[in-house]
């Protein structure tokens, strides 16, 4: 989805949603800049090649869209996988880029291999807000086949869980956003795509080692992953600016329209 002109700004979504994701931020911002809301690679309307999911090549993919389009130096941000795609965009293309925002998710490192297998008491306790978060997905999204044996025609059962658990405002995705979403996921093509930007874990972390740390300007917003986000920004961009959502969940583009516009435009420009 691309509205707007002036400087170019890629958004790029969060698992398990699509472009859609930005709908309430997209005609603000586009009062000001050429946004371009992408499914990238495995995502939505986009190519489910059988390969290719790690974050680098998925960010060579993108620079390839940017290229193509002779958009310049852009400014870049996303939620969640969207926000490691954008990271490692502009590790890899320091040069296509201007400035980065990621939202809610760091980029695979060293601290997901220590993530415990058990959860801690109340992890999943829904009415609990000040519940721990226990991404159990990261691996079951790992095990080859399974999740579109299990899930494929049903997936809507697991998304309406996930956008609940994961939300401070459960009613910010909406029983239509919802629906937009579970198409979008419900074919065992599409969980086999998506499942493979989880199963890239490995070379993600093994690649991020690798780079230098950023020196751009950076802007982390966070919400219920805050301190996971702030942990990875604080080595791979020492000068970045954390800030911290109150009463927000993952879904910061659905939950906090009004706060990511306000935020974007002041660091962006």
């Amino acid at each position: 989805m691309e509205g707007g002109t002036g400087a170019p700004l890629i958004l790029l979504p969060s698992w398990p949603q699509i472009w859609w994701e930005f709908k309430r931020v997209l005609p603000p911002l586009a009062e000001r800049y050429r946004v371009l809301a992408v499914d990238f690679r495995g995502m939505g309307s986009s190519d489910k090649p059988d390969d290719g999911y790690d974050k680098k090549t998925m960010a060579s993919d993108i620079h390839a869209l940017v290229s193509q389009l002779d958009l310049g130096p852009v400014n870049i941000a996303g939620n969640d996988v969207g926000a490691r795609v954008a990271y490692s965009f502009a590790a890899n293309h320091p040069e296509a880029t201007r400035k980065l925002v990621m939202m809610d998710s760091p980029h695979p490192f060293a601290v997901f291999e220590q993530i415990p297998l058990l959860p801690a008491p109340g992890t999943y306790d829904l009415e609990n807000p000040a519940r721990a978060v226990h991404p159990w997905w990261f691996a079951f999204n790992q095990i080859p086949g399974l999740s579109e044996r299990v899930f494929a025609g049903r997936y809507g059962i697991v998304q309406d869980w996930l956008f609940d658990y994961l939300a401070a405002d459960r009613t910010a995705i909406t029983a239509h956003d919802r629906a937009v979403y579970t198409a979008a996921y419900d074919s065992a093509d599409a969980l086999r795509a998506a499942n493979s930007w989880f199963s890239s874990f490995a070379t993600d972390i093994a690649d991020v080692g690798g780079y230098a740390p950023l020196t751009i300007p950076v802007l982390g917003l966070g919400g219920i992953s805050y301190d996971f986000l702030a942990a990875f920004l604080g080595t791979a961009a020492p000068d970045a600016t954390v800030l911290k959502l109150p009463n927000t969940g993952h879904w910061i583009p659905d939950e906090q329209p009004e706060e990511t516009v306000r935020h974007l435009n002041r660091f962006f420009g």
